[in-house]
């Protein structure tokens, strides 16, 4: 079983990005994220309308990450603190040793790179540090920018966990995609974090 207390959070770095903590002054760039109709488009969530729900929003991330219910990290190029997306771990399974990844990027800066950098340094992070033995994705199956960034950080499509969901309504859109630890440890041997 997977520890219940998690080391504390801590920030990552990549060659241009830091991924760090959410914070009460993220409020205008997460408002514009979760507003965006072309972020929200493959999204199964309402649509952020007012400043205060962003606020509220923020507040909660702070909270989950206190409690050891998730990891979320906002994504900001170095020397720059404007919050540009976030990607994070949340669906933990301390039984299983797994969790969830999800992410989204702000339009203006989709196409550059980045989530690949970020999503990349995080799946280490997560079996490095945080000792998952697997990570899932879940997207909507017409969200081709996720599921190409999912096949090129080596996640497989896992239809036994689509048929495990089968009659579910809410979830007949989505696929979910995969990676576990040995796999990774393959792919990069020297991951070490």
């Amino acid at each position: 079983m997977l520890q219940t207390n998690f080391p504390p959070f801590s920030d990552l770095t990549t060659e241009r990005l830091v991924l760090r903590k959410l914070n009460p002054g993220d409020v205008n760039e997460i408002f514009a994220i979760r507003s965006d109709d072309r972020v929200n488009k493959f999204l199964d969530r309402p649509k952020c309308t007012t400043i205060e729900e962003a606020r509220e929003f923020i507040d909660k991330i702070i909270n989950g990450i206190n409690n050891n219910d998730c990891f979320y990290w906002g994504i900001t190029f170095k020397n720059e603190n404007k919050l540009m997306g976030t990607i994070c771990f949340w669906n933990i399974s301390k039984e299983y040793n797994k969790a969830e990844t999800g992410f989204e990027l702000h339009p203006d800066f989709q196409g550059k790179g980045i989530m690949q950098e970020a999503l990349s340094k995080i799946i280490q992070f997560g079996f490095s540090v945080l000792q998952f033995k697997s990570i899932e994705g879940w997207t909507n199956v017409n969200n081709l920018s996720s599921i190409k960034i999912l096949e090129k950080n080596n996640f497989k499509r896992d239809t036994d966990a689509e048929n495990k969901n089968k009659g579910n309504e809410e979830l007949a859109n989505m696929v979910i995609y995969s990676l576990d630890k040995k796999s990774f440890e393959k792919q990069v041997p020297e991951s070490k974090f």
